[in-house]
């Protein structure tokens, strides 16, 4: 009998000392897998560290790429310019086009690679004078953003055309860190409308061109303003025009209505809120001529840019844009004269508005300089 219980106490303590050993082993077992998870996680992180880091490394190595922002109604008329301007720099740039919602950059319409799918899936439509002109631009410039190599960020209409080759206006854009942006005091009365103070008190008004040339800084505070672009929604609208009167509401008082154009107070604007103009070179880089002899409406007069046609492409007309060294400000009593890398310079850059038979007129005539082998100014 006591060696059946000596027996069965030997058996029950090699049954405890085989669950102590299977617990040992568990835990030892288990200890493993947490150093090998921490391991694989501390190695991946690694990895991904370097990936990034090589990634980084690579884009630094990349030439800065200078994003050109087309608004264009449909299909581009001055692609064959534009073509001949982009060919053989291909690392320097990109393209992006706010075109009509539905319309597509293909083979049936345009003849350029640098365009061929180019256009904007996310598209409005863009009324004259409306806020939705400034929302195509903060579109535009999201997209743009996206890719890191992109560190200027050119507007340009669809009937703008370059004036030199792509070299010298790479190096143009490429050789300040400011933004090109037109941009005054505007002291004429009904632009600014009370109802924006005090979100943006009249101090910070601005006017100029739409055409501006853009810093990745500043195209970012674009994108990611949150303040200035809902007041101009509300309160920035153009003057209702007589022949728009079946589609809108008659103004109560037509001399009361103030005549905000948008997308000619925006950028402006904002930057002044921002207390950034001081990083900016307050001049743009597209030259516009004003009409101001067309319209029988005293009040209408310069509202419109002219347009080039054919007859008047000529080698003296593109010479005398190229030939300007100033702007005059009469709000603000000031000359801007115009420099590059330090000394005098053109103005202009690019030019608007031109025909498509009279951008073609000035490409066969060599008179716009966008061919590789023209020589800079």
């Amino acid at each position: 009998m006591k060696q059946r219980k000596a027996a069965a106490a030997t058996q029950q303590q090699l049954k405890s000392h085989c669950k102590w050993r299977r617990q040992v082993f568990a835990m030892v077992l288990l200890g493993f897998c947490l150093c090998s998870l921490v391991l694989m996680q501390t190695q991946n992180s690694q990895i991904m560290a370097l990936s990034a880091r090589f990634r980084h490394e690579q884009q630094e190595q990349l030439p800065p790429k200078i994003a050109f922002l087309f608004i264009a109604r449909n299909r581009l008329p001055l692609e064959v310019v534009w073509d001949v301007f982009f060919k053989g720099e291909e690392s320097r740039f990109s393209v992006f086009v706010h075109s009509r919602p539905g319309f597509l950059f293909n083979e049936a319409t345009t003849r350029s690679e640098y365009f061929l799918d180019r256009q904007l899936n996310d598209s409005i439509q863009v009324d004259w004078g409306g806020a939705s002109m400034i929302e195509a631009e903060r579109i535009l410039l999201r997209h743009a953003l996206e890719d890191p190599s992109n560190k200027r960020f050119v507007f340009l209409s669809d009937s703008c055309i370059p004036l030199y080759n792509f070299s010298y206006t790479y190096d143009y854009i490429m050789s300040t860190s400011t933004s090109f942006v037109d941009s005054f005091a505007d002291t004429k009365e009904g632009r600014y409308n009370p109802k924006m103070d005090p979100v943006i008190p009249v101090d910070n008004w601005r006017k100029g061109s739409q055409w501006v040339v853009l810093t990745r800084k500043h195209a970012e505070v674009v994108v990611q303003d949150s303040t200035v672009f809902p007041a101009f929604q509300k309160h920035c609208r153009r003057k209702s025009l007589p022949e728009f009167w079946r589609d809108q509401p008659f103004p109560t008082d037509p001399s009361k209505e103030h005549n905000c154009i948008p997308d000619e107070h925006y950028v402006q604007t904002l930057l002044a809120q921002k207390g950034l103009e001081k990083e900016i070179t307050r001049r743009s880089l597209t030259h516009t001529s004003w009409d101001v002899s067309s319209s029988k409406d005293p009040k209408r007069r310069g509202w419109h840019p002219v347009s080039y046609k054919f007859s008047d492409a000529t080698p003296m007309l593109i010479q005398s844009i190229k030939d300007i060294d100033n702007i005059y400000y009469e709000t603000e009593y000031r000359r801007e004269w115009c420099t590059s890398k330090g000394k005098p310079s053109t103005c202009f850059l690019f030019a608007r508005k031109f025909t498509r038979p009279a951008a073609l007129r000035l490409l066969n005539m060599s008179e716009l300089g966008v061919h590789k082998a023209t020589d800079n100014p």
